[in-house]
């Protein structure tokens, strides 16, 4: 800037030569009469070539003003006002300054004087102030409507009538939405350049349109110089090159700030973005000639475009996250509004200030886009909880193309060819996508364990009973789980299918690890429990529930098989675990008096069969309270177990009826079978084969006649292939048939049917019961034996 002023203080002739050129003259800082007729003149001929004239001759002209007003017949010209320019006759088209100007305007009859304080702009800012205040409208570049509408007379807005006033504003209206024209008419360059402290003046009082005629007066000065010099370039020269890069940096970034605030403030700088748009347009055109400064112009408009948007944006309140937990939605609400209010202003009020070439809404448009997708990325660093990360999901993909942002219809139908859609950095929206899923999973992970908490602080704690939902035992947390799995889902569908599948996969695999941990706390909080009847309710309350675990996440199994069965594996563990944890109990529980069946003292007491059927009973009741398929197979497990029990006690040769003890023996067991078979039929046990069993075994027993035996023996061998030699002679010794011919001829019948049935090997494995059943004490090779023999062993030989 020192050369800058170095320049206007080595001209101290540029006033003179300047006002020389129309011949005007000043003493003591009076105006001639001359100069203001020859201005005057200046004015008549700038307003009949203005598009805006009535085209009549001597018909008034429009200045464009709200108050209607004529400019005024005779602006005043300060002394050091160069008149050579057309723009520097009326003293610019388009001053920011003009509002604050037209109130210090001088009293009239005062005497027109240089500014005291200096000397070469004073005057010559001022003049051009109120003179470009009077005539900006009447040298505006015409819009398409100026061109095809009636001509327009003059009309006092305080005389006409209310509708009137209300018609003409919304034909004002209508005009600011308009572009200007494309086209446009090059102002003549002035012949002398103004110095570069002049020049630079008119850039900080934002005088633009004359500025950059004066800059392009001296561009051409530079060109020519340029051109005469050759290769040997002075000093001067150089100088000058260096004064015009300072200069066009120094407009480039008045017009920046300009567009830049121009959203912001529209009313102040929506008159500035007429020139604004002609500069751009003339530093385009003349890209290719030396002198002019590097770079796009278009292109640095659009950068001040976004960068306004960017202030916009950045200017939109965000609460932190301690002071309000919906800081983000309302965050993302604040910024949707911004952007519809924006982008309404555009269209409204600064549409019409640029040829539509600049595609000033499609610009601003795309500097939403571009600057809210990285807005994105920050609040993406900053959410952390799953709401956020959810309500910024939803904003990028669907709340930001709805009809409350980009598709509203405030901005219709200009939005129509326009992108709806953010501009995201690459891998942004599966980076915000993984965050979600992980956070869904930490939340899974944290429900499942509170599920466990609260069990054991609601029912574990206090030994309390579970509670019965339509005759089943039940605990409420697999609808927990449930509800808990299908909200993430049904959430994450709104959104998109491709987050809705990663979701229910990433809920799955946290439920999959559920069952184990969820046996592991049952285990430490009530083994103490065992073997009291509320153990079992425990066991049999959790089969119910993992089993409707299982099928409600069944639901799932077309969109994830893998994680389906795999959850319904580990679930499965479970409920055979607590199956068997509670058949094991069972069995602990009977043991001892099915070990006293068939023996003396059973014989004669009905003790240990009692103690068997009531824990066999009370478990019957329990299996009652257990949800389908499950009871159904629990019952018909412990049918076997039972029946197999019972049925092998014969088997061990503890006890052996003499003196038709037999008789009293078959009699009893009668009894017992049908209590045992009537509670299994309770049961609704699904091993009806088995109810066989005691009636054939108790046939053979019951036989008065050893040779009757023979002929009740098909029906068991044909029930139960796996029925044996061993067995039978184990039944037989219960009957107290040890040996003898009637002995022999019932094991032969019995290998005869044997044969005839084909053996009792392989057949249906899940048929199998004898198989299982260990017989103690082998007498087969003394059956064998003829009685004659074995007689050398009786006592009395």
């Amino acid at each position: 800037m020192s050369q800058m002023m170095d320049k206007s203080a080595g001209n101290p002739d540029e006033d003179r030569v300047s006002l020389k050129s129309d011949g005007v003259t000043s003493t003591n800082g009076a105006v001639s009469l001359g100069v203001l007729q020859t201005f005057r003149q200046s004015i008549r001929r700038a307003a009949e070539k203005s598009p805006l004239a009535s085209g009549g001759k001597g018909s008034g002209v429009t200045t464009g003003d709200d108050s209607g007003e004529r400019p005024p017949s005779s602006p005043s010209l300060r002394v050091g006002s160069p008149v050579t320019s057309p723009l520097k006759n009326i003293g610019g088209l388009f001053s920011r300054k003009e509002e604050d100007e037209s109130d210090a305007a001088p009293q009239k009859g005062k005497g027109l004087t240089r500014s005291k304080t200096d000397p070469n702009m004073a005057g010559f800012g001022d003049s051009l102030m109120k003179r470009g205040a009077s005539i900006r409208r009447s040298l505006k570049f015409g819009t398409k409507k100026d061109k095809t509408c009636r001509p327009e007379a003059l009309v006092s807005l305080s005389e006409g009538s209310a509708e009137e006033r209300k018609e003409h504003e919304e034909e004002e209206e209508e005009e600011a939405c308009e572009e200007m024209e494309e086209s446009y008419t090059a102002l003549e360059i002035p012949h002398t350049p103004l110095s570069v402290m002049q020049i630079n003046k008119l850039i900080e009082n934002e005088v633009l349109e004359e500025a950059h005629l004066n800059l392009l007066a001296l561009r051409q000065e530079f060109q020519q110089e340029r051109e005469r010099c050759g290769e040997d370039s002075p000093m001067e020269l150089a100088k000058k090159e260096k004064d015009l890069n300072l200069l066009y940096g120094e407009l480039r970034n008045k017009v920046n700030t300009i567009v830049r605030d121009s959203n912001s403030l529209p009313s102040r700088n929506k008159g500035l973005l007429v020139p604004v748009a002609r500069i751009i347009q003339e530093e385009e055109r003349r890209a290719e000639e030396p002198g002019g400064l590097a770079g796009s112009w278009m292109e640095a408009w659009r950068e001040a475009v976004g960068e306004g948007v960017q202030a916009k944006v950045s200017s939109v309140h965000l609460e932190r996250r301690e002071q309000n937990v919906s800081w983000l939605a309302v965050h993302l609400g604040l910024l949707g509004q911004t952007a519809v209010e924006d982008l309404e202003s555009v269209k409204k009020e600064l549409r019409g200030s640029y040829p539509p070439s600049f595609k000033v809404f499609s610009t601003y448009v795309r500097s939403y886009h571009r600057v809210l997708g990285r807005h994105m990325k920050k609040l993406e660093q900053q959410a952390t909880e799953r709401k956020d990360l959810y309500a910024l999901l939803d904003w990028i993909i669907h709340r930001y193309k709805s009809e409350r942002i980009m598709g509203s219809l405030s901005l219709q139908p200009d939005m129509k060819d326009e992108s709806v859609d953010l501009q995201l950095e690459d891998e942004l929206l599966t980076q915000l996508k993984d965050k979600f899923c992980c956070r869904v999973k930490e939340d899974m992970r944290s429900s499942l364990e509170r599920v466990i908490g609260l069990e054991h602080e609601e029912v574990w704690r206090d030994s309390r009973s579970p509670e019965k939902d339509e005759d089943f035992l039940n605990s409420p947390f697999h609808m927990d789980i449930w509800t808990k799995v299908k909200g993430n889902v049904q959430n994450s569908r709104l959104i998109d299918a491709q987050l809705e599948q990663e979701v229910m996969s990433c809920c799955l695999q946290e439920l999959t690890t559920f069952p184990k941990r969820f046996e592991m706390e049952f285990r430490r909080h009530c083994s103490a429990l065992r073997p009291k009847p509320l153990w079992t309710e425990y066991q049999i309350t959790y089969i119910n529930c993992f089993t409707a675990l299982q099928q409600h996440m069944e639901e799932y199994r077309d969109s994830c098989p893998g994680e389906v069965d795999g959850f319904r594996q580990e679930a499965t563990w479970l409920i055979d675990w607590l199956n068997q944890a509670l058949e094991d109990q069972f069995k602990d529980d009977v043991k001892p008096y099915l070990r006293r069946m068939m023996t003396r003292k059973w014989l004669t007491n009905d003790e240990d069969f009692g103690q068997l059927y009531s824990r066999t009973e009370l478990l019957s009741q329990h299996c009652a309270l257990m949800r389908p398929p499950h009871n159904q197979e629990f019952a018909s497990r412990l049918h076997y177990h039972v029946v197999r029990e019972y049925v092998g006690q014969l088997m061990k040769n503890n006890y052996s009826c003499k003196s038709r003890k037999h008789e009293n023996a078959a009699c009893k067991m009668r009894l017992q079978w049908e209590k045992l078979s009537y509670l299994f039929e309770n049961m609704k046990s699904t091993h009806e084969w088995l109810y066989d069993v005691g009636d054939d075994l108790i046939i053979i027993i019951e036989q008065k006649n050893k040779s009757d035996i023979k002929n009740h023996l098909q029906p068991l061998v044909e029930h139960y292939p796996d029925f044996s030699r061993k067995h039978l002679v184990a039944v037989l010794y219960f009957r107290g048939l040890l040996r003898g011919r009637e002995h022999q001829l019932i094991l032969q019948r019995h290998t005869e049917l044997k044969k005839k049935l084909g053996g009792g090997s392989g057949g249906d494995r899940s048929r199998v019961l004898f198989g299982d059943m260990q017989v103690t004490v082998n007498t087969d090779c003394l059956s064998n034996l003829p009685f004659s023999c074995l007689s050398f062993l009786l006592p009395d030989n």
